[in-house]
C-alpha cells in the first residue's frame, strides 16, 4: 500500500505560494505593511514545523530503513543541510522586514531560489524514497507529529492556510484527505477566521 504525499506537496506549493507573494510585495513596496508581515511570520512559522518534523521525525525514520546504503543516507544528510542553509536566509529577510532594508527584495529573491531548489531535490529524490522505504504507519506516525505540534488552534490556521489560493482540483484533493469532522469545521469557522487575519492582503 502507498503512502498518500497529498498534504506534503500541498504544504510544498504553499511555501512556493507565500514567498511568491512576498517577492511581488518587496517589489511594490507593500512588504513592510502589517498584513504581509503577519502572512511572512505564518509562512516562517509553517516552514519551521514542518521541517522540524521532517529532521527529528521523518528522515531519521527513513534512515533506519536505509542502513548500508550509501547514496540514500547521502541523500538524507543532503536535506537535513539544505534545511540547515534557509535558516540563514530566512533570518536575513525577517531582519531586512523588521529594519526596512532595500536589500529586502534581492533576498527574498535568493530565499526563493534556495527553498525552491530544496523542495524541487525533496520531490525528485526524497519523496521516492520515502515511498519506497516506509510504511503507510511510517507516515501517518510522522503525520501526527505535525498535527501534536499543531494543535487544534494550530490546525484553524494550517488547513485554510494549506489551501488558500488553491485550484478547486488541488482543494478537492487536499480535502480528499482530510477527516470529515476537519471540513466541517473548516466549512464553518476556519476559513471565515482566517480570511479574517487578512494575511498578504497589501
Amino acid at each position: 500500500m502507498s503512502i498518500d504525499l497529498t498534504v506534503m506537496y500541498a504544504a510544498h506549493d504553499a511555501f512556493r505560494r507565500d514567498l511568491e507573494r512576498l517577492g511581488k510585495a518587496a517589489a511594490d513596496g507593500s512588504a513592510f505593511s502589517p498584513p504581509v508581515r503577519a502572512g511572512w511570520e505564518n509562512f516562517r512559522k509553517q516552514l519551521h514545523i514542518h521541517h522540524t518534523a521532517e529532521d527529528s521525525d521523518l528522515w531519521p525514520r527513513v534512515q533506519r530503513r536505509v542502513e548500508g546504503r550509501p547514496e540514500d543516507l547521502a541523500l538524507l544528510a543532503e536535506m537535513e543541510a539544505e534545511h540547515g542553509r534557509l535558516d540563514p536566509q530566512l533570518a536575513a529577510v525577517d531582519a531586512a522586514l523588521t529594519d526596512r532594508l532595500d536589500e529586502l527584495p534581492g533576498l527574498v529573491r535568493a530565499l526563493t531560489i534556495t527553498l525552491d531548489d530544496h523542495l524541487a531535490h525533496e520531490e525528485r529524490s526524497a519523496l521516492p524514497l520515502v515511498q519506497e522505504v516506509l510504511t503507510p504507519a511510517d507516515w501517518s506516525a510522522f503525520t501526527g507529529r505535525i498535527r501534536e505540534t499543531q494543535g487544534l488552534r494550530g490546525a484553524a490556521l494550517f488547513v485554510p492556510w494549506i489551501v488558500d489560493g488553491a485550484a478547486p482540483a488541488d482543494r478537492a484533493a487536499f480535502f480528499g484527505t482530510m477527516p470529515p469532522p476537519v471540513r466541517v469545521l473548516n466549512r464553518l469557522f476556519w476559513e471565515a477566521g482566517y480570511r479574517r487575519r487578512g494575511l498578504w492582503q497589501a
